[in-house]
């Protein structure tokens, strides 16, 4: 008789990821990318919101000498309105639009405000610089945006900020929720992502937005890309793998905690983490990775670079395709790595 932790070791010796490119049988890539995109749409659980509108409302306005800064209140489903940070440059544009998505990090008392600068909360701004003093070299990383003329939007996933804050031990409750309703908490939010990028492509005319993120904000902005075509660049800071590569003791993956906000039942049998991001390729994607990153060991981000490189190559795009792994970093976003990250956006946008 086969143990739980034998057959768990057998079920992921023989996870193959048969859907992903090269693999797939399917050997056109704009029929394979509909093919792997209405693949992970089945699997998030949740259904799409496209009817809904946005119906946004404004509030708690400010100035700075580069940009103004805004709440804004929106549907991004029909059942919750979401407060999130709008920084808009002084000028007439039009301007470059960033999708910033916030980080796990266990805390939840904050989650736009550790990536904008909160101006609205003296509470939450001394939680914020504590945050960005421990990950982003005391930078905001928005507000770098902004001042360098970028519109930027940051709202709040569920479970952070404004829609909480919950508790370490509640994600699983949360999740569990969703499960026993036949719905999906990570779907939850990978369908707000790809309103959110809709909503601020709507804002810059139209146009394509950039999604950045760093740890989980990172899974969130290269799903966003894989999930709508909305978004035009993609830079992912410390969150990319090989979903077998990540499964071992210890890891945060095998955590009934957090994992759960990246978790779609069922994916798995058919396309692996780097898979789903190459569902945006050919449009430029950046991977930062930290050399000493405990969260994601050197093979599997290795691997995870070389199937996103085959793809992006199969397409005649490498030079669209950013892969770096940081040596002397850890699990961080500090300023050189914005400054490159930065960069690279004026150049690709």
């Amino acid at each position: 008789m086969a143990t739980p932790d034998r057959l768990y070791e057998d079920l992921k010796k023989h996870l193959d990821f048969p859907l992903a490119w090269g693999t797939s049988p399917i050997r056109d890539f704009r029929e394979w990318r509909r093919t792997a995109r209405a693949t992970v749409e089945a699997h998030l659980l949740v259904e799409r919101q496209d009817e809904t509108p946005y119906a946004p409302e404004y509030s708690d306005r400010a100035r700075t000498d580069a940009y103004t800064q805004e709440l804004v209140t929106l549907s991004l489903t029909r059942h919750e309105r979401v407060r999130g940070a709008l920084l808009t440059p002084h000028g007439s544009g039009p301007f470059r639009a960033v999708l910033l998505l916030h980080d796990h990090g266990a805390r939840f008392d904050i989650g736009k405000e550790k990536l904008v600068r909160p101006w609205y909360d003296d509470t939450r701004l001394a939680a914020a610089r504590t945050w960005a003093d421990q990950y982003f070299s005391g930078r905001f990383v928005g507000d770098e945006l902004a001042r360098r003329g970028c519109t930027v939007l940051c709202l709040d996933a569920p479970g952070w900020g404004d829609r909480g804050p919950i508790a370490y031990q509640d994600q699983q409750a949360l999740a569990s929720a969703y499960y026993n309703l036949g719905s999906s908490l990570a779907g939850l939010m990978a369908r707000e992502d790809a309103r959110a990028a809709g909503f601020l492509a709507g804002l810059n005319g139209g146009r394509g937005v950039a999604a950045v993120g760093f740890s989980m904000g990172a899974y969130r902005a290269w799903q966003t890309a894989a999930l709508t075509d909305a978004v035009s660049a993609t830079a992912a800071v410390c969150w990319m793998t090989g979903l077998k590569d990540v499964m071992v003791p210890g890891n945060n993956t095998l955590r009934g905690q957090s994992s759960y906000y990246m978790l779609h039942p069922g994916l798995p049998r058919f396309l692996d983490f780097p898979d789903v991001a190459s569902i945006a390729a050919p449009r430029p994607m950046l991977f930062f990775n930290g050399g000493l990153d405990p969260l994601f060991p050197a093979d599997g981000v290795r691997i995870a670079y070389d199937r996103l490189r085959a793809v992006w190559h199969s397409r005649h795009a490498e030079e669209r395709l950013h892969l770096k792994t940081w040596p002397e970093f850890g699990h961080v976003f500090v300023d050189r790595m914005q400054d490159e990250v930065f960069d690279w956006l004026d150049h690709v946008l």
